[in-house]
């Protein structure tokens, strides 16, 4: 279940990156949405073998 919620959370934060991307916002804020979303796939598989 937790995974799920990161994956999902990990979808918005990429559809966060895009929006920054189009509307030229500052390098600063695109990387950190970025990173942020990178972690949340991250938490995500490690959270899956567990709920085999």
């Amino acid at each position: 279940m937790i995974s799920l919620v990161l994956f999902v959370l990990a979808g918005i934060l990429v559809g966060g990156v895009v929006q920054l991307v189009r509307s030229d916002a500052t390098r600063f804020s695109v990387a950190l949405t970025a990173v942020l979303a990178l972690l949340a796939t991250a938490g995500g598989f490690a959270w899956w073998p567990g709920e085999a």
